[in-house]
């Protein structure tokens, strides 16, 4: 127990101490910029993809039991409050932490066995403004843009296969979404992605700043990285859920 306490107060201490240099000396804006692009721009093609699959995939499976009263039109409302509110966060940020989360981890470990981190520091230059700032930055501002394309991509995932493979009415596909679904069901999704955004920089970055052990040391870390950030978003989208829903 002792240990894991000591490993939780290292991880906030790295994250608090991030954090500050955030706002205090933040390094030059290509930084950012560059984390931002790897995360968010790069990472595009396997959200859309993965969202438009889900987004049908509840549309397929919402049919039959609507069909029995009906109701096919409500498929849209079904699609977009789930992919608002639940998936469209939790499944952009696993692909993130699968994609992007472990390639941080890996990258900071490297850098951390072969000494280069150190030679950061005889250089003058604060690793954890360097390598922690902008990663952080990259999460809490990448995750959320990346939820709003998933979002969009997995309504229109529903619309395609209620719409054109089932012949679901096309305008009550729209206006019920319309009438049932509010923006806060979006929003309240966005929260959820600042906050998984936050975690997946903080625990890569964790993973890999305080690896051991060599080449094989970087390898346990980032496996330990995508475990722990998966498993810490799916319990904190319980907690997040009851908050804001």
């Amino acid at each position: 127990m002792l240990k894991i306490f000591e490993e939780i107060g290292k991880a906030t201490l790295l994250t608090l101490w991030g954090v500050f240099y955030l706002f205090k000396s933040p390094p030059r804006i290509n930084h950012f910029i560059k984390q931002l692009s790897y995360l968010a721009a790069e990472t595009i093609s396997v959200v859309v993809i993965t969202s438009f699959f889900s987004g049908g995939v509840i549309a397929l499976q919402s049919y039959s039991t609507f069909h029995r009263f009906n109701a096919e039109f409500l498929i849209g409302v079904v699609v977009a409050l789930s992919m608002g509110r639940e998936l469209g966060p939790v499944l952009t940020s696993l692909m993130v932490v699968a994609r992007v989360g472990s390639a941080m981890t890996a990258q900071i470990g490297t850098m951390r066995i072969t000494e280069q981190i150190d030679a950061l520091e005889v250089m003058g230059i604060n690793p954890r403004s360097y390598l922690i700032a902008p990663r952080l930055f990259a999460g809490v501002v990448g995750v959320p843009m990346l939820t709003v394309i998933s979002d969009v991509s997995g309504i229109f995932g529903g619309w395609f296969v209620a719409v054109k493979l089932f012949g679901v009415n096309e305008y009550l596909f729209w206006e019920k979404m319309k009438d049932f679904v509010e923006l806060y069901d979006f929003i309240g999704g966005l929260y959820k992605a600042i906050f998984f955004g936050f975690i997946i920089s903080a625990v890569s970055c964790y993973f890999g700043y305080y690896t051991k052990g060599g080449t094989e040391g970087v390898g346990r870390a980032t496996t330990n990285s995508v475990v722990t950030s998966s498993m810490l978003i799916l319990i904190s989208d319980y907690f997040l859920t009851a908050v804001i829903f």
